[in-house]
């Protein structure tokens, strides 16, 4: 890659800027300064700007964040603040939330900047499962196991949705598991059966789980493992 682009990328400035930066013997490969805008950086080079090395990133990148509420999902946004204000790290303008979240859900986030791999996370055909912790304003009738399980039916909607599984763990709490992603489609299935959604907290993707260990606004990096087991077709998952 040209310095230029990799400098403008590193530090999220114009390419012009970057080359300003360049000429102003800011930038040092391997102990040296470079000044050669085009000069070509390799794998394995050293890269340092004012001192400060800059990490090249070989292959794409996976995290899960623990969201808070109040921050949204998108890179950018001019009404509110984004998920990105919490990810410390380089070129964090190239990575994407892998499934979103409304403002106020809070619970897990896959970030990525792998296209294909978020893909089979967000795409109806890949029926990747998700799971919420759910709290509601009134007591959750039991019957709603079933129906959840056959199919709701939401307003202004033409297809009943895809079996879901509800599980009680409270008079007004519940873990509930879709594998579609209809617009606000937890909040409108209880809607569609009187009740109303007050708290709402993904705790599962797929096979990835929330680490325990992440308070709100904190990351972590996932693990080959975890990454893995989204690539994994439905018939290999089911062999595990």
């Amino acid at each position: 890659m040209r310095l230029d682009k990799f400098i403008s990328q590193q530090l999220e400035i114009s390419r012009a800027i970057a080359a300003r930066e360049i000429r102003a013997k800011k930038i040092t490969i391997n102990g040296e300064v470079v000044r050669d805008t085009a000069y070509k950086v390799l794998p394995d080079d050293e890269v340092e700007y004012d001192g400060n090395p800059l990490v090249q990133q070989h292959g794409p990148r996976y995290f899960m964040l623990n969201k808070p509420q109040g921050y949204v999902c998108s890179t950018d946004d001019p009404d509110h603040p984004t998920i990105l204000f919490f990810i410390e790290e380089p070129m964090v303008g190239k990575l994407h939330a892998a499934g979103r979240l409304d403002i106020d859900t809070t619970g897990l986030v896959l970030l990525t900047d792998d296209g294909q791999w978020s893909h089979r996370i967000t795409s109806p055909r890949h029926h990747c499962e998700k799971t919420y912790r759910v709290g509601v304003e009134l007591p959750i009738d039991p019957a709603l196991v079933e129906k959840f399980a056959t199919g709701v039916q939401l307003h202004n909607e033409k297809d009943l949705t895809k079996p879901a599984t509800l599980e009680i763990v409270g008079p007004q709490e519940a873990l509930l598991t879709i594998s579609e992603g209809r617009y606000h489609q937890v909040k409108r299935m209880f809607a569609a059966v009187g009740n109303h959604v007050v708290t709402l907290h993904r705790e599962l993707i797929g096979e990835i789980v929330l680490d325990a260990e992440l308070a709100e606004g904190e990351y972590r990096e996932l693990t080959e493992e975890e990454v893995a087991s989204i690539g994994l077709p439905d018939e290999l998952k089911q062999q595990k």
